[in-house]
């Protein structure tokens, strides 16, 4: 039976159209202002040259048969008038101007949220179907077995994908969707943690999830510091930072993870034992397509996007992330989140 595709979404322009417009009224009232400058600084020195006329009036004098006198308010008031009307027809102007420069953009705009809506909605059938196929194979593999040990995994794989997508979906819709309900962070790190545990096997590299220091919470007990993210964002961002170091580790190196809570802040601190950062300031490899000098341990190619994205994670919760520190001993980025109440 084939699938019934649902309704397309309303069009993304009306999810653009208020910060078009915003930026069209700008524009428009950033040119009357300029305008208004102009018209007043015209004002200011034709007063300044009747003033001089009146106190000269040798100068004024001079082919008094050829000229045409005007009350000096009079004068002024017309000259307010027209400045007026100038600033008037000069916003309207640039509104006009702005909206018809900006329309454009908005087309791409349009273009870019029906692709994200399009490719979003087209991925949740495979990957539904992808689901149903590996709980089919759960059922015929021996309950406790390694392969029913990766089985689970892919199964819990499948759901943070579809997660990821339907993020994406609701925000090329301009839909915020539901607040952030409170979560403990360990347990979502602790998950994120053993997702990566076989990619960091295969390179030789020792991923271990706390170091055992004082104040460290116990990542994978109920208990711990709480947060107000969605699950799957933090799980994203634990992934792009561990990732990252994974793939800036030599074989033989370690990356630990390690979740704290200090006052109203909790931190989830990544540890790798790398080269450090070189060819770049440690602030900007969180900017889009930022590069290290140095090449990737795990001979994977880089495209500056992993860790921008942590960024934007962090900032959305209300957050931050850094590096907090780098050198040849290795690098430590770590991302703080507020404390949930």
């Amino acid at each position: 039976m084939s699938a019934v595709r649902r309704p397309a979404a309303p069009p993304a322009a009306s999810a653009d159209s208020p910060q078009l417009r915003r930026a069209a009224v700008t524009v428009g009232l950033r040119i009357a202002v300029a305008a208004a400058l102009m018209v007043v600084l015209v004002i200011i020195a034709a007063a300044l040259y009747m003033l001089y006329l009146s106190h000269h009036p040798d100068a004024a004098a001079a082919n008094a048969a050829d000229r045409v006198y005007v009350e000096s308010n009079d004068m002024l008031k017309a000259m307010a008038l027209a400045g007026f009307a100038g600033i008037l027809a000069a916003g309207a102007i640039g509104w006009l101007s702005a909206r018809s420069a900006i329309r454009p953009v908005g087309r791409a705009l349009e273009m870019q949220r029906r692709f994200v809506q399009d490719a979003s909605h087209e991925l949740r059938t495979p990957l539904a179907i992808l689901d149903a196929r590996v709980q089919l194979a759960e059922l015929k593999v021996e309950p406790g077995s390694d392969a029913a040990r990766i089985l689970a995994q892919v199964r819990q794989d499948t759901a943070s994908l579809t997660d990821t997508v339907q993020e994406l979906l609701l925000a090329a819709t301009g839909d915020a969707g539901d607040p952030a309900e409170p979560l403990t962070a360990g347990p979502v790190v602790a998950q994120a943690v053993a997702g990566l545990q076989d990619l960091a096997a295969s390179r030789g590299i020792s991923l271990a999830a706390g170091d055992g220091s004082a104040g460290d919470a116990c990542i994978g007990d109920d208990g711990g510091p709480r947060v107000c993210i969605a699950a799957n964002s933090l799980r994203r961002a634990v992934l792009g930072l561990v990732d990252n170091a994974l793939n800036h580790t030599p074989a033989g190196g370690s990356v630990t993870v390690a979740v704290a809570q200090s006052g109203r802040w909790v931190s989830v601190t990544v540890a790798d034992t790398g080269s450090g950062i070189t060819g770049i300031e440690p602030s900007r490899v969180f900017d889009r397509f930022a590069h290290s000098s140095e090449a990737p341990a795990g001979g994977r190619r880089s495209y500056g996007l992993g860790l921008a994205l942590v960024r934007e994670i962090a900032t959305a919760a209300g957050g931050t992330v850094e590096v907090t520190g780098t050198g040849p001993s290795g690098t430590t980025m770590t991302l703080t989140l507020p404390s949930a109440k």
